[in-house]
């Protein structure tokens, strides 16, 4: 490394504190200093003896300074305060050596001059390199902190702001990267600003307004030699051009022109020294410092190790400890006296304050636990709320009152449990965790009374649909006049009876007027809404009430016996008077009636859609002078379109359908009765009866005077009987004259030659054979089975009963019983 005499190495400040006037005078004129002007920088460089700073600078700026000779022993090198020329640096710059603090030499009154000069140095330089060890981060003393604290209050109020440049170079750097070191530093100078004294004028100043910080670190000159040459020569680059903007010292301030230099630094050595307010401590009080804290930092120690410590931490994780406050009051009383003991000898402010931070530290240590704690209390007493609660509600006992005596007890058990909980040198408040289980006792309650009111609120909801549901469906099945008054009548009298009952239950929960009479409200509109719900089911269903209610009517007569169409009923009107009560059930449904206001559906309906001579029932007038597109709209008049369940066009469209579908019922019977009518009109015209009597009167005489020949007429009606009977002359003609003419011409010679036979074998006294004769009735069973299935499958069940019922007895005769009439004529006829 280059050493050049240029240098100039001269004592600035002698040990005694004495300026070298002469010798900066003589120091200036060498380096030819008074004709820098502005462009010159001043660098100093502090930290504790024997530290490496003078071997620091000679490496960084080439520099002659005195470096201590490790093989003789460790000893202060640099006495008082030296300079010298950075040699190869521009611009200009002077490096300042000061003597190393907490040396031996000096004892514990070395404090004022290392003060001094570092308030000089401070005061003075552009760039302060303050030497430290890597392993001294984070203490006390090694790190200058008392140091640099009182040169900072001093600096404030001697000099004004002018921008100094801190680099901490740290020495013998260890594998911790420096961006951790580097936080820690910033952040302990920072504190320092922070924690001095401050003049009125700079109570707001920022640390940035007098100091940039920066930090380096530089490995070990005897381990690594030649890593610490590379890493100097790289910190050795941030000199050049260090005034200029950007650089170490670019942002300085109030800066001394360099021919009035020498004046400058001796009048502010002189205000330095003549200063009385940097008169400080003696070394003792920086002693006792160091080992109070020492020796709170060892009993923190021991009380995070202690045995009962642990013990009642792992017990209050598990649940709430009787007596945790006496217990561990008793175990910090402990290590807290031991303290006490051993720093009662060592200065009394310092030990009185290690004390307070000895304590603070020890509760910040166990405050977690009593966090803990409070936790298990707050947990225990909301369990026991719950559980009063459920026990009160569960005899009777009224909501609110309930939760009053429940909430106060609890309360109660948490206060004296936080009373057993307290520390006595801890003043901690157990506020917000009350002001908590006092928040979660009123959340549970909140949520018990939402869940019980939304319990009843159904309850009385299934009530109203259990008591409205049926009963308006019948009415609206039953179709009365007055169904709407009905379900008015009914839905007031229900609800006005849950409504009681709601309101008697709700009182034990003690809620505020307006929510009740919302409450309440809302249950009224629950049952109206039961009943609007059912009318829109009804009225989905009306098509189908209608029919059932037309078949009902029309297939039973006044004493709900169904109806016989013997002939002498009056189908028009029986079919009218059914479908004015089918749509009496369409007007009923086509709306919503429930607010008892007039309408028009049921005059309209009526006038459109009945034939005019129907009876409307009702006491109302029912005009029929109603335009006949009354029913091409949307909308009723003075109906609102909520209300609406059936529009004029769908009443007009169900109508329709309607009829369609009960048209074919009275087809069948209209066909039923005169099929009635044909079956039993055996006997001719009246007329006839007479015109027979009076034509053939001569006849009759001719009969009664020779009786031969009613003998012969006995015989041919027997032989008519017969072949009536066999042949089944009335069933033949029951589908029509021609095809029962034709079903007979087919079928009476094979009749009459089979009976002659039979009559013939029976004189001869030969057995008859029935095999014709069965085969024969079978032939006809057939056909009159066959005959009846077809009628049954065409008319409907009504008019088949109907039909059933009126047919004569010789139409529906079995078989067998046809069979003993013909063999019972057969015999007469033998006899």
């Amino acid at each position: 490394m280059e050493r050049d005499q240029d240098s100039c190495g001269t004592q600035l400040i002698d040990g005694n504190g004495v300026f070298n006037v002469e010798g900066l005078d003589n120091f200036s004129k060498i380096t030819k200093l008074s004709q820098c002007g502005l462009s010159y920088a001043i660098v100093a460089i502090m930290g504790p003896q024997s530290s490496g700073k003078s071997t620091l600078l000679n490496h960084l700026f080439h520099t002659n300074f005195r470096e201590m000779d490790a093989i003789r022993g460790r000893s202060q090198t640099t006495k008082g305060i030296w300079m010298a020329k950075c040699v190869g640096i521009e611009p200009f710059t002077i490096a300042m050596d000061l003597e190393g603090t907490d040396g031996r030499e000096r004892g514990e009154d070395d404090t004022a001059f290392e003060k001094q000069s570092a308030l000089f140095a401070l005061a003075v330089a552009d760039i302060v390199l303050i030497n430290m060890w890597c392993h001294d981060i984070g203490r006390e003393q090694a790190a200058n902190k008392p140091l640099l604290k009182t040169v900072f209050q001093a600096m404030m109020r001697l000099f004004s702001p002018r921008k100094t440049t801190l680099l901490f170079v740290i020495r013998d750097k260890t594998r911790t990267p420096l961006e951790y070191l580097e936080p820690i530093l910033r952040e302990d100078i920072q504190k320092i600003w922070a924690a001095v004294t401050k003049p009125e004028a700079h109570k707001s100043t920022p640390l940035s307004e007098f100091f940039n910080v920066e930090v380096t670190a530089l490995s070990s000159y005897e381990e690594k030699e030649e890593q610490f040459e590379r890493e100097v020569a790289e910190l050795r680059q941030r000199f050049f051009h260090s005034i200029s903007p950007g650089g170490l010292a670019g942002d300085r301030q109030g800066v001394v022109p360099a021919s009035g230099f020498s004046f400058s630094a001796q009048q502010i050595w002189k205000i330095i020294k003549e200063n009385k307010d940097l008169d400080l401590p003696a070394h003792k009080v920086m002693v006792a410092t160091v080992r109070c804290e020492e020796i709170a930092n060892e009993k923190l120690r021991y009380l995070s190790s202690d045995q009962g410590w642990l013990a009642l931490e792992e017990a209050v994780q598990a649940g709430p400890v009787s007596g945790f406050g006496k217990q561990l009051s008793s175990i910090l009383e402990f290590y807290l006296s031991e303290y006490e003991n051993e720093a009662i000898y060592f200065d009394e402010g310092v030990r009185n304050a290690k004390q307070q931070q000895l304590e603070s530290r020890a509760l910040d240590l166990v405050h977690h636990a009593y966090v803990t704690m409070l936790g298990h209390l707050r947990s225990k007493a909301l369990e026991s709320f719950k559980t009063r609660l459920e026990q009160s509600l569960h005899k009777g006992e009224g909501f609110a009152a309930s939760v009053r005596a429940c909430a106060q007890s609890c309360m109660v058990e948490f206060d004296k449990g936080c009373e057993d909980a307290s520390i006595r040198q801890a003043n901690w408040d157990a506020s917000k965790v009350r002001e908590k289980l006092h928040r979660d006792i009123e959340a549970h309650a909140a949520s018990v009374r939402s869940t019980m009111l939304t319990e009843m609120i159904a309850k009385y909801e299934k009530q109203l649909t259990d008591m409205l549901s049926g009963p308006v469906e019948a009415l609206f099945e039953a179709g009365e006049n007055d169904a709407w008054t009905s379900i008015r009548k009914l839905l007031k009298r229900e609800t006005e009876v849950a409504v009681s009952e709601f309101s008697t239950a709700v009182a034990s929960f003690e809620l505020d007027k307006p929510t009740i009479d919302k409450m309440v409200q809302n249950l009224r509109e629950y049952g109206r809404n039961v009943v609007e719900k059912k009318a829109r089911e009804e009225a989905g269903k009306v098509l189908i009430r209608m029919k059932d209610r037309f078949t009902t009517i029309f297939n039973h007569d006044n004493d709900s016996m169904p109806r016989v169409w013997t002939g002498k009923e009056d189908i028009r009107a029986i079919t009218k008077d059914a479908r004015s009560v089918s749509l009496k059930i369409l007007s009923t449904l086509a709306a919503i009636r429930l607010d008892e206001k007039s309408d028009d559906i049921e005059n309209v309906l009526f006038s459109s859609l009945s034939d005019g001579t129907v009876s409307v029932p009702s006491s109302k007038d029912r005009g029929v002078g109603a335009s006949s597109d009354s029913l091409a709209s949307s909308t009723w008049k003075e109906v609102s379109p909520k209300a609406t369940l059936l529009t004029p066009v769908q009443c007009k469209s169900l109508w329709r359908q309607f009829k369609a579908e009960t048209e074919y019922s009275v087809t069948q019977a209209i066909s039923a009765q005169e099929a009635h009518k044909r079956s039993n009109n055996w006997l001719p015209p009246p007329w006839a009866i007479v015109a027979m009597v009076v034509l053939g009167f001569n006849e009759f005489m001719v009969l009664l005077r020779n009786p031969l020949y009613l003998l012969v007429l006995f015989v041919v009606y027997l032989l008519s009987k017969a072949l009536w009977v066999q042949m089944d002359i009335t069933g033949e003609f029951r589908n029509g004259a021609l095809p029962g003419i034709l079903s007979i011409s087919s079928r009476l010679l094979p009749t009459v030659m089979n009976l002659l036979r039979r009559l013939a074998e029976e004189a001869q006294g030969r057995p008859t054979p029935e095999a014709p004769m069965q085969q024969s009735f079978s032939f006809q069973n057939t056909r009159n089975q066959t005959q009846l299935n077809t009628t049954s499958s065409t008319i409907p069940e009504s008019s088949v009963s109907s039909s059933c019922v009126s047919s004569t007895d010789s139409e529906y005769t079995s078989p067998n019983l046809m069979h003993r009439r013909s063999t019972k004529i057969s015999e007469e006829e033998s006899s």
